[in-house]
């Protein structure tokens, strides 16, 4: 009877999993905006910085590069011509890089070069 019992929670288990990893992926709701399950995802600018994260990189008067069409959450940039720039640790967006494109600063994922977040 035991046996039985604990190979029906084994099994139980096994049927629960694929639902578990499928919560624990990432959205992108809107443009600039990152959320999973328990609130925004981990290393995004969040909205109170963000003001003062624009001032800052304005302040820092970085080349803007240009891209044709329009660039947003998502879009992958060019593997050549841009220039990544760590961001400050008071953001805490460490594990990203930003850039300027189009007159727009970018958040963006150094590995794959995609646009994590815009900041307005």
């Amino acid at each position: 009877m035991r046996k039985s019992v604990l190979a029906l929670a084994v099994l139980a288990g096994f049927a629960a999993m694929p639902a578990a990893a499928n919560a624990q992926q990432r959205v992108i709701v809107e443009e600039g905006t990152t959320v999973g399950i328990g609130g925004p995802a981990v290393g995004i600018i969040p909205d109170d910085a963000r003001p003062r994260f624009r001032r800052y990189v304005v302040e820092e008067r970085l080349p803007s590069y240009s891209v044709d069409g329009p660039v947003a959450v998502g879009t992958v940039l060019p593997d050549s011509g841009v220039t990544y720039y760590d961001v400050p640790q008071e953001y805490g967006a460490t594990n990203y890089r930003y850039t300027v494109v189009n007159d727009r600063p970018l958040l963006v994922e150094p590995r794959t070069r995609r646009v994590m977040q815009v900041i307005e």
